[in-house]
């Protein structure tokens, strides 16, 4: 009985021992655990704060780079730059390698080459359907003189375009056909320390002025462009100044020019009919958040003076009409902080007055001119290896909506470019109401570096169903019985470069007529039963010398 008491008290102070083990482990492990929570926490704060260094780090650096700038991310938006692509300094080019041209940083070169073949079938830019295959050509030379001679500068750009093998003619067809003529030819004052000063940044606020034969785009290219697409490029004469630059906070730019008739065969000639002045804002302060382009033109045109159409043709009569055209606009793009959204939009007005004449040239009234346009786009480019955009968009260029109220509705769009309406060509920014959605990514592609792919649906109506649709055909139903549906619209494309000089652009798009263009586009003699839908399919090859 006394071993028993005895076994039992051991057994007992044994448990009471190894539960005080237990318990001590537990202390201990539950303290190590603390530790390691610590530990981890303080390690994940310090990683939090070095990727937040980092990522300050890299906007300081893109801020030292880009300044206030930040590029646009809307679809066929992007300016041409200045100058254009395919120049080169001479020092960057393969002649560095010869001892002579080593340090030559002081001259700019470029030489583009450019073929592209279409196949357009049932072109409704034409009043009758056909099967076209024109071949059209294009060939650029620049020379700008720089740095050396400062503030002295000058450039000189030239263009020969060609359409080979189309079944139309192309003695009057200036959309295609300008041989041998100048683009560029100014003289140019530069003063990279100006009296504007430096902005927060510490970049200088430069100044020039340039005088001559002058080829830009500005803000979104809806309104001034050179038309990049087109075999043909939209010139004018005159002087153009500017303050700061891209990197700045803020920029201005004014401008006196006259716009230059193009000629198919014979030198182009300065348009003494129309004078047109703009000055154009860039505000950059907040590009973070958004970058404001306030903006200004007046186009003033002399009946008097109008000798051609734009195609080099004698004038109509009832088109040399004097004119005065107000345009006023405001834009705002930028990238939504913190997201990957992105946004472009604008709206532009416009005033004035014109005359109205009648086919042997007498005035018939004078017109108030009151329209007005805009547009609106927002994209997302999720995180991919791909980066991919989607984007939806809506565009607005009023038509008139009574030929006889004594008002002249219809927007006038002034020197810019159809490309972001239509990649058909069929479109442009007057009478027209055009919901869009497209998608846009750099595909990863074997033995193939840079591709770009852009794929897109639009859908398109007059905004006026009794006013024209100027691009196709100039086809119009002043009833308006018609309707106002001209049609659907896809297209594809994609680019990519073969090597350092030379690069291929293949396109396809296919359109579907809406009531609108069958109605009418059939009332053309011979055309009863013309087809309802077209194809344009192209390649395009440009090669550059340098």
């Amino acid at each position: 009985m006394q071993f028993k008491k005895i076994t039992l008290a051991m057994a007992a102070t044994g448990l009471w021992w190894a539960s005080g083990v237990v318990g001590v482990s537990q202390a201990y492990a539950a303290e190590e655990t603390t530790e390691a929570q610590v530990e981890d926490a303080e390690q994940k704060k310090k990683i939090e704060a070095r990727l937040a260094e980092i990522k300050a780090e890299e906007k300081a650096a893109a801020k030292a780079a880009n300044g206030f700038y930040v590029e646009r991310r809307s679809y066929g938006t992007q300016k041409e730059t200045e100058p254009p692509r395919y120049v080169r300094q001479l020092n960057k080019t393969w002649l560095k390698e010869y001892d002579t041209f080593a340090d030559v940083d002081w001259l700019d070169i470029g030489l583009e080459y450019r073929a592209r073949y279409e196949h357009r079938d049932n072109d409704f830019r034409r009043s009758q359907q056909n099967i076209d295959d024109p071949l059209l050509l294009r060939t650029r030379a620049y020379l700008g003189l720089k740095n050396i001679l400062d503030p002295f500068r000058f450039a000189v750009e030239v263009q020969d375009s060609r359409r080979n093998h189309g079944d139309y003619p192309r003695a009057y067809d200036t959309r295609d056909v300008n041989q041998a003529d100048f683009l560029q030819a100014y003289l140019e004052l530069y003063y990279k320390d100006t009296i504007f000063g430096k902005d927060d940044l510490g970049n200088s606020r430069p100044f020039w002025i340039r005088g001559g034969r002058l080829a830009w785009e500005s803000l979104d290219r809806r309104l001034i462009a050179r038309n990049e697409w087109r075999n043909t490029t939209n010139t004018f004469q005159g002087i153009r100044a500017n303050i700061g630059e891209k990197k700045n906070d803020w920029q201005l730019e004014v401008f006196g020019v006259q716009p230059v008739q193009r000629f198919t065969k014979r030198l182009d000639e300065v348009d003494h009919s129309q004078n047109f002045y703009g000055v154009i804002g860039d505000w950059r302060r907040w590009s973070e958040y958004v970058t404001l382009q306030p903006y200004y033109f007046l186009l003033k045109q002399d009946g008097s003076k109008v000798e051609y159409d734009s195609n080099g043709l004698p004038a109509a009569l009832n088109t040399q009409i004097s004119r005065e055209i107000h345009t006023g606009g405001l834009r705002a793009y930028g990238v939504i902080p913190g997201t990957q959204w992105d946004y472009d939009a604008s709206y532009v007005k416009q005033w004035g007055h014109q005359d109205q004449k009648n086919a042997t040239g007498r005035v018939t009234a004078e017109l108030d001119h009151d329209a007005y346009a805009y547009n609106a786009e927002i994209g997302y480019s999720p995180a991919h290896p791909w980066k991919p955009r989607f984007s939806a968009s809506y565009g607005v260029a009023s038509g008139d909506k009574n030929p006889n109220d004594g008002k002249n509705e219809r927007f006038e769009r002034l020197f810019g470019f159809a490309r972001p309406w239509s990649n058909d060509d069929y479109i442009q920014m007057e009478n027209i109401r055009t919901p869009k959605i497209r998608v846009e990514f750099d595909p990863k592609v074997p033995y193939l570096e840079n591709v770009k792919v852009d794929t897109g649906f639009s859908w398109y109506r007059l905004d006026s169903a009794t006013d024209r649709w100027q691009a196709g055909a100039n086809l119009r139903d002043t009833t308006g019985n018609s309707g106002k549906d001209l049609g659907k619209e896809f297209d594809l494309r994609v680019r990519f470069p073969l090597n350092q000089y030379a690069g291929l652009n293949i396109g396809y798009a296919y359109f579907w007529a809406g009531d609108f263009v069958k109605d009418r586009s059939r009332l053309v003699a011979g055309q009863s039963d013309r087809d309802g839908n077209s194809k344009f399919f192209y390649t395009e090859l440009t090669l550059y010398g340098f």
